[in-house]
This record gives C-alpha cells, structure tokens and sequence, in this order.
C-alpha cells in the first residue's frame, strides 16, 4: 500500500477537524439540554436556586473538559497524520 500523499494528508486532516468540530456542537447540545432541565426543575420548585446554580457551573467544567479532550485528540491525530 502506497504512502499517503501530502495533499491526502491535509484532506484527511479536514476530515478529522470537521468531526472533531461535530463532536464539540453534541457537547454544547447536551450542555443546552442539561441546562434547559435545570431550569425547569427550578421554575416547578424542584431545587432551590443556589442548586441550581452549582449545578450549571458543574456542567460548564464538565463541558470545558470534554471540549478540551476533543482538541487534544484532534492534535494528537493531525499529528500523526502529518507524520511521514
């Protein structure tokens, strides 16, 4: 099987990035839901509002670092792609 070609190389990259990209918009999708349950529980008087609120921060950090363990996977795969 015949080495990949540079330019091959940079289309497989695009690839990559686009669901890497794919992957980061579930996230924030899922962030949304989470958040829209939040506040829904808190209008019915499900939680109180300092719960509430924990909560959502406990959802952004959980956001942050799984939007963050998508790029490092995605420059661990560009990497590797460019690798010769």
């Amino acid at each position: 099987m015949p080495a990949l070609t540079e330019e091959r190389r940079k289309e497989m990259i695009k690839v990559v990035k686009h669901e890497g990209e794919g992957a980061k918009v579930a996230i924030r999708n899922l962030r949304r839901d989470a958040n829209t349950h939040l506040k829904d529980a808190l209008k019915k008087g499900d939680i109180p509002e300092d719960d509430e609120r924990k909560a959502q921060d406990d959802i952004q950090k959980l956001t942050d670092r799984y939007v963050a363990e998508v790029d490092k996977m995605l420059a661990q795969k560009e990497a590797e792609l460019m690798q010769v």
